[in-house]
């Protein structure tokens, strides 16, 4: 078992930065889907630049892309976390305690997902990696 798990763990930093690319492109995709109307979510058919929403879909678009690339990791995943946990207690929260039944599962997702990476940072396939390399 510890040869397996030696091999397992060979591979936990691709897997980082493969789940930090991830977690990025899905949050973009918000931010697209809010800001840009696409693809046509019924849900975001009537959000404004400038209220909650667009406030949340700017921060999704804009940090999403920076966590894809692997940019400022750290602080872009910190913020991420902190607008998820917003989302959930204001957007899910006051419609019932279980998030299966509120339809909280993705901001809680998101929200852990970014905590994570806040800890962990963005890995060996990242800007930010690359950037460390060169001082």
């Amino acid at each position: 078992m510890d040869k397996f798990n030696k091999m397992l763990a060979s591979g936990e930093p691709m897997v980082l930065s493969v789940f930090r690319f991830i977690t990025g492109l899905l949050l973009f995709q918000y931010g697209v889907a809010k800001l840009f109307k696409y693809p046509p979510v019924p849900m975001f058919a009537k959000v404004e630049l400038m209220s909650l929403y667009g406030a949340a879909g700017s921060l999704e678009l804009v940090l999403g892309g920076l966590l894809m690339i692997g940019l400022l990791t750290r602080p872009v995943a910190f913020i991420l976390s902190g607008e998820m946990a917003f989302a959930y207690f204001m957007g899910h929260y006051p419609k019932g305690f279980i998030p299966i039944l509120n339809g909280g599962n993705a901001s809680i997702l998101f929200c852990f997902g970014c905590l994570y990476l806040f800890f962990a940072g963005g890995g060996p396939f990242s800007v930010d990696a690359m950037m460390g390399k060169k001082r």
